[in-house]
C-alpha cells in the first residue's frame, strides 16, 4: 500500500517510524516531514494545511490511504475532503473533531451525557469573565475555546494573574478567533493521565496509557507547553481505574457522538484528572498525543498499519494490540525560550551515533541546511525515547542520551517521570 502521513512534528515522525516496518507497506511519504523522517518516508514540500494540494498529490501518486497526524487537519474536515475524492484516511470527520476544536462544546458535551468534568462557566466577553473571577476561589484554569497548539490553558495563582489572562486572550487576542469565547473552571486535584482508545464509531479498543509533563520547567512549573516529556504506561493506572476510565468516560463519549450524528472514528485521547473521587475530564483531542505518541508506540509489538486500516473499514474487532512488558520514557528537547520567543537554525551535533536498540531519537521542528547539517527550526525539537525494564532505566538510558547530544542552544526538564520512581 501506498501511504501518506500529514504532519511535522515528532508525533509524526513516531507514526512514520511504527509504519515503515508494516508487511502491508509499499511506499510511504509524508507531508511536510522534517529532516529524521527522511529515515522512514519520502518528505514531500506540501504543508499540512494545504488541503488543496494534499488531495492532488493523493490522486496523482495513488495514495491508498493518509494517516493525518495534526489536529488542525483534522479540525478543519481534511479527512472529509478526502473521502469526497474517494481516499481513506484515518481520524474523525470535521463534525467529530469539533470535541478538541471547541472547549466549550466539549464541556457542554460531558455535562449533556454525564461524563465527570471539572465545573465551569463559558464567556464571550472579558467583563463578565473578570467578574465571574472575582467571586471564585483561586487557583483557577483558564482555557481558549479553539486550538491553541497546547499553549490556550492557563493555571492563574492570583487575582491579577487571572485579568492578565482574560486580557491576553480576549482583548490583546494572542491566540486569534480560538479566544473568542473562553472556558473558566476549577482547578482540579490529582494526577494528570493521557487515556487513548481507537475506536470505529461504535466499538472501542482502549491503548496502553501515558503520563504527559506540560510545564516548561523542571517540578511542573511555568507555562503550559504543546509536552515536555512522556513516559508510558502511567504508573498510576492500573486494571480497576482502566475499566472505570472505559465505563464512565470513553464508552459514554463514543456514544453520545453517535447519539448526536457525530460518529467518531479514529483515536480518541482523554486527558484524564485522576482525583480523589475518580477521573474526570480535562480535555478530547482527537489524535494520538505528543510526546506519548513516540513512548506509546516505542512500545506497540502489533502491525500499526493495519491496525488503522482495520479501523477505517469498521473492522476493529478483529484487531488485538500487543505490547511490551517495559516502560518507555520520552524527554523532549526544545530551544532555549520556548515556549516563548527563541532563536531557529541552530546546529544540532551528535545525533546519530546515540540511537540503538533502546534508544530512538524523533525528530519534530528539525531540517537539513545545505551542507547536510542539523537544524533546529522549532520550539520543540527532538524526542528522546528509551525503553527499560523500569522506569529508573528507561530514564537513565534517556538521560545519557542527551548528555551526549552536542546542541548549547537546547533544553530539557532533568525530571521527566521522577514522581513515579516510589510508586
Amino acid at each position: 500500500m501506498r501511504i501518506l502521513v500529514v504532519g511535522s512534528g515528532g508525533r509524526e515522525h513516531a507514526i512514520c517510524w511504527a509504519i515503515s516496518s508494516s508487511p502491508l507497506l509499499t511506499k510511504l511519504f509524508c507531508a511536510p516531514g522534517n529532516a529524521g523522517i527522511e529515515h522512514e518516508a519520502e518528505c514531500i514540500s506540501i504543508a499540512a494545511d494545504d488541503y488543496d494540494a494534499l488531495i492532488v498529490f493523493c490522486i496523482d501518486k495513488a495514495i491508498d490511504f493518509v494517516v493525518i497526524g495534526p489536529e488542525g487537519p483534522l479540525v478543519d474536515g481534511l479527512v472529509d475532503k478526502l473521502g469526497n475524492v474517494g481516499i481513506k484516511s484515518f481520524g474523525p470527520t470535521a463534525a467529530a473533531a469539533v470535541l478538541e476544536g471547541s472547549k466549550v462544546f466539549a464541556k457542554d458535551f460531558c455535562i449533556r451525557h454525564n461524563i465527570p468534568t471539572a465545573a465551569y462557566a463559558r464567556f464571550d466577553k472579558a467583563e463578565t469573565a473578570k467578574a465571574y473571577i472575582s467571586e471564585k476561589s483561586l487557583p483557577i484554569v483558564i482555557k481558549t475555546d479553539g486550538l491553541a497548539a497546547g499553549k490556550g490553558v492557563f493555571i492563574a495563582e492570583t487575582i491579577t494573574q487571572a485579568m492578565e489572562i482574560v486580557d491576553r486572550i480576549m482583548i490583546d487576542r494572542v491566540f486569534g478567533e480560538s479566544g473568542k469565547e473562553i472556558i473558566i473552571e476549577e482547578c482540579m486535584i490529582g494526577q494528570e493521565v493521557s487515556f487513548f482508545a481507537l475506536t470505529d464509531g461504535e466499538f472501542v479498543l482502549p491503548m496502553i496509557t501515558a503520563q504527559d509533563y506540560k510545564r516548561v520547567g523542571n517540578g511542573n512549573t511555568g507555562p503550559n507547553t504543546g509536552g515536555m516529556g512522556a513516559c508510558s504506561p502511567a504508573p498510576i493506572i492500573d486494571d480497576f481505574l482502566t475499566t472505570k476510565i472505559v465505563s464512565e468516560i470513553i464508552n459514554p463519549t463514543i456514544a453520545g457522538m453517535a447519539a448526536e450524528g457525530r460518529r467518531f472514528r479514529g483515536v480518541l485521547y482523554a486527558g484524564l484528572m485522576i482525583t480523589d473521587t475518580g477521573p474526570k475530564v480535562i480535555e478530547y483531542n482527537v489524535r494520538f498525543g505528543d510526546p506519548e505518541c513516540q513512548a506509546l508506540l516505542l512500545l506497540l509489538k502489533s502491525d500499526f498499519l493495519s491496525a488503522l486500516i482495520a479501523i477505517n473499514d469498521g473492522k476493529i474487532t478483529n484487531v488485538r494490540l500487543k505490547w511490551n512488558d517495559d516502560i518507555a520514557l520520552c524527554v523532549v528537547m526544545a530551544s532555549k525560550g520556548y515556549p516563548d520567543f527563541y532563536e531557529k537554525n541552530s546546529v544540532i551535533n551528535s545525533i546519530s551515533e546515540i540511537e540503538n536498540d533502546d534508544v530512538v531519537i524523533f525528530h519534530a521542528g528539525t531540517s537539513w541546511d545545505r551542507e547536510r547539517r542539523l537544524l533546529a527550526t522549532g520550539g520543540r525539537v527532538l524526542g528522546i525515547t528509551a525503553i527499560g525494564k523500569d522506569i529508573t532505566q528507561a530514564r537513565k538510558k534517556v538521560y545519557s542520551a542527551i548528555n551526549r547530544i552536542d546542541w548549547p542552544e537546547g533544553f530539557n526538564r532533568n525530571d521527566i517521570a521522577e514522581s513515579a520512581l516510589n510508586l
